[in-house]
């Protein structure tokens, strides 16, 4: 059994301005780097593997709060939105005929024009997911969080979903071959003294 901790990456301009990253390479913004310069992974993940999107807002707050260089995968990089990447998901729903709509109406095959569904990145993930041998803190976004907790607790894109996504915290999961199970409760990152 492997253990996994995920953790989203800090805040940009984009997320404070409700415009839908995606894919496209939004660094983190000032105010991003002073929170997360004040914290530490806690024991035993300080320890653990250290993965990362490729995506400069994800290898900057792995950096920052590890101290240490993450391994890249491009599995790690965030849903593709396409033509929808930049715009505000409040227009997007406030447009009549968008297609826009909140994540407990999308099932695992919805996906924005040009852009990828949760299932298309589920199947990008589990090549990368095979080849962990150690425990691992993966550095990435709410995306790939979402379709990794959600395999885990069996949940399918349809109705509430059974965890909320907080930055700060480590979210846990248990693999086994190729099956995620979500432990209860995530664990915050600890301050720095």
């Amino acid at each position: 059994m492997i253990r996994l901790a995920l953790l989203r990456h800090g805040h940009t301009a984009w997320n404070r301005a409700g415009r839908i990253q995606g894919s496209s390479d939004v660094p983190l913004d000032d105010k991003a780097r002073a929170e997360l310069r004040q914290f530490r992974l806690p024991a035993p993940w300080d320890r653990a593997d250290l993965w990362s999107s490729p995506l400069c807002r994800a290898r900057e707050t792995a950096r920052i709060v590890t101290g240490h260089r993450p391994h890249i995968d491009d599995a790690l990089s965030e849903m593709n939105w396409g033509d929808w990447e930049g715009l505000r998901g409040v227009d997007l729903l406030a447009q009549p005929g968008s297609g826009f709509r909140h994540i407990e109406h999308w099932g695992w095959d919805y996906h924005a024009p040009g852009g990828e569904s949760p299932r298309k990145l589920e199947q990008r993930l589990r090549p990368w997911l095979a080849t962990l041998t150690r425990d691992a803190v993966i550095v990435s976004h709410i995306g790939v969080m979402r379709v990794l907790l959600a395999r885990a607790h069996g949940w399918d894109f349809d109705g509430p979903a059974p965890f909320r996504i907080k930055r700060n915290r480590l979210f846990l999961l248990t693999l086994s071959g190729e099956t995620l199970a979500a432990v209860p409760e995530p664990v915050r990152l600890e301050l720095r003294s």
